[in-house]
């Protein structure tokens, strides 16, 4: 009844893509530091840099009421004199729509000016649009090439970027090899998303050696900071003892803790353990719950949920059976008690 994470692989993948094109939000330092009397005087003077520390303020509210507008104005001061920060926030403004109308083909263009400079947040952003199709065709190839360009000057988010255009084929031939160096890289500056995908390529023997020890390594680590894909992950491995010593106690632990936070592959884990009395005393009731809360997730692995729950309840009384869904209406997660 367990679904294996292999089942789910490529919908895990869909939430790294989709993770994949999030964007860089505008940046900068702190403006405090300068008193905002003496920054404004330098900025009315024609100074970029202060012009750039004005917008920020503005943006962040500090000293001055919050007012995308104004900082898109000081911005565009500073970016017209060749500032590269100025320049990247200019293009996350049009791009969100904040301060401006929404213009993915401005957006596009200041990134550009941006990125041609070297600002690794204009060349994720920029990528992300490429990737996306928004300013123009969507084009991989122009994605890999900018998120490359980022992910050489060590950007985390951009290594895992690069990473998934790899594995996924797109925009470069797909390369299992040179995905897992690329996860590596972010894994290693403690990137949660590329230190799950890692451990899953040593579960699955992409792009390295299979390697169950391995996968277990990072999908602890993932786990340990509260992830709940990860936490299904893990436990799994200690169900099926891959790895790690087989521990049904342990592997319930971990589905329960992922299974609060409303994973679904999680849920129908632990709906599983009840149903089979592995790690946990046999509890038909307990089993049709997970399965029901998992059941109305829909999808395929909701489908799966409903299976499961409809197996529990061919060995359940009327009685048992309400009282299961008593139990999954009145079910919150720990965090919304």
């Amino acid at each position: 009844m367990i679904p294996s994470p292999a089942k789910w692989w490529r919908l895990v993948l869909s939430v790294a893509v989709a993770l994949s094109c999030l964007n860089f939000s505008a940046s900068g330092q702190d403006t405090t530091a300068e008193p905002l009397k003496a920054l404004r005087a330098r900025a009315d003077l024609g100074d970029a840099d202060a012009q750039y520390n004005l917008g920020m303020a503005y943006l962040n509210g500090q000293g001055v009421p919050q007012d995308y507008k104004e900082a898109l104005r000081w911005w565009q001061k500073a970016a017209d004199q060749g500032n590269v920060k100025a320049q990247a926030n200019l293009g996350y403004m049009y791009n969100e729509g904040q301060g401006v109308p929404q213009d993915y083909k401005e957006a596009v263009r200041w990134y550009r000016k941006a990125g041609d400079h070297g600002s690794a947040m204009a060349q994720i952003n920029l990528g992300n649009m490429y990737h996306r199709g928004q300013g123009g065709p969507q084009d991989y190839k122009e994605a890999v090439h900018w998120y490359r360009l980022a992910a050489d000057q060590g950007e985390v988010l951009a290594q895992g970027k690069l990473a998934n255009m790899y594995e996924l084929g797109q925009g470069v031939p797909q390369d299992y090899k040179e995905a897992a160096r690329w996860y590596r890289l972010a894994a290693e500056q403690g990137d949660a998303s590329a230190q799950e995908r890692l451990g899953m390529m040593y579960e699955e023997g992409q792009g390295v050696s299979q390697d169950y020890k391995e996968s277990v390594r990072w999908y602890r680590l993932v786990a340990d900071r509260g992830k709940a894909s990860a936490q299904y992950f893990l436990g799994f491995m200690y169900h099926e003892g891959k790895g790690v010593p087989q521990d049904y106690k342990e592997s319930v632990r971990w589905y329960r803790l992922a299974a609060e936070q409303e994973d679904v592959s999680a849920q129908i884990g632990l709906g599983s353990t009840y149903f089979e009395g592995q790690g946990v005393t046999q509890d038909y009731i307990q089993a049709h719950m997970w399965f029901n809360l998992a059941g109305a997730r829909g999808g395929a692995m909701g489908a799966l949920a409903i299976e499961g729950r409809e197996r529990a309840a061919r060995k359940m009384t009327l009685e048992q059976i309400a009282e299961a869904q008593r139990l999954a209406r009145e079910w919150k997660p720990p965090s919304a008690k």
